[in-house]
């Protein structure tokens, strides 16, 4: 079992991933940019902290970092730490809560803002036999409650994802795998900073996964983004290197 500190190293050596250049930025009405997105995320029992309380043996804490770097992967775009406490309702099966904060800039918007957000999520996962493949197939299905500072409006923004997702070891090399996803993003209502009801985004993923451990898979591959962005008539095409590292404890 991993002790505190061993688990905070391993985190503070994954937050390298996040730092990157900057670098002038592209005209904000560019319709098409590539982008480096760089995500770390950590889930683990307490007692992997050295809590070791009964009462919350089906309890579990997320702790998420990510840095995204757009006009062409020069520029620092938006950061997001998430952090977040759940409950193992069976074997499949987990409830979440949390916040979540995203400083957000060019080309995401046009102005930058730091944007802050309760969520809410139920996620779901198994691992079924078919043929010589054993693929895990995930749902998460989120709900965000969204503000902002440095912006005139104060309406808070629900919006809702779903994330679809399937992890194929391979038979030959069953620590790598193919990764494919996709998740749709819809806003639930209008907000006076910027959000419209209806099509807020869409992300789909594929790559190539390594299982390093029982406690650490890492995942890289493209993802392709079609965002509505706040405030301006014209959608964002992103083409994105992303790489993920999961860690389990």
């Amino acid at each position: 079992m991993l002790n505190k500190q061993r688990i905070l190293a391993l985190l503070a050596a994954s937050g390298l991933m996040l730092s990157g250049p900057i670098a002038a930025a592209q005209d904000p009405n560019d319709a098409v940019d590539f982008q480096s997105w760089n995500n770390v995320t950590a889930i683990g029992k307490f007692d992997a902290l050295g809590i070791t309380n009964p009462k919350l043996a089906n309890f579990r804490w997320w702790m998420e970092g990510q840095g995204r770097f757009g006009d062409d992967g020069t520029r620092f775009s938006q950061a997001i730490i998430r952090p977040g406490i759940g409950y193992q309702i069976n074997r499949t099966t987990s409830i979440w809560a949390g916040y979540a904060w995203a400083p957000t800039t060019t080309p995401f918007a046009n102005h930058a803002f730091d944007e802050h957000r309760m969520w809410q999520q139920a996620l779901w996962s198994d691992r079924y036999k078919i043929g010589p493949f054993n693929p895990t197939f995930a749902l998460r299905s989120r709900i965000e409650e969204r503000w902002v500072d440095n912006w005139k409006g104060q309406d808070t923004a629900y919006r809702f994802r779903q994330l679809a997702r399937v992890l194929i070891p391979l038979p030959q090399a069953p620590a790598f795998g193919l990764v494919l996803a996709n998740e749709i993003f819809v806003h639930l209502n209008p907000a006076d900073w910027g959000p419209r009801s209806g099509f807020d985004q869409n992300r789909a993923f594929a790559g190539v996964a390594y299982t390093v451990n029982k406690n650490a898979r890492a995942e890289i591959g493209y993802m392709n983004q079609t965002l509505n962005r706040i405030n301006n008539s014209q959608n964002l095409m992103d083409h994105i290197l992303s790489a993920n590292l999961f860690l389990n404890f």
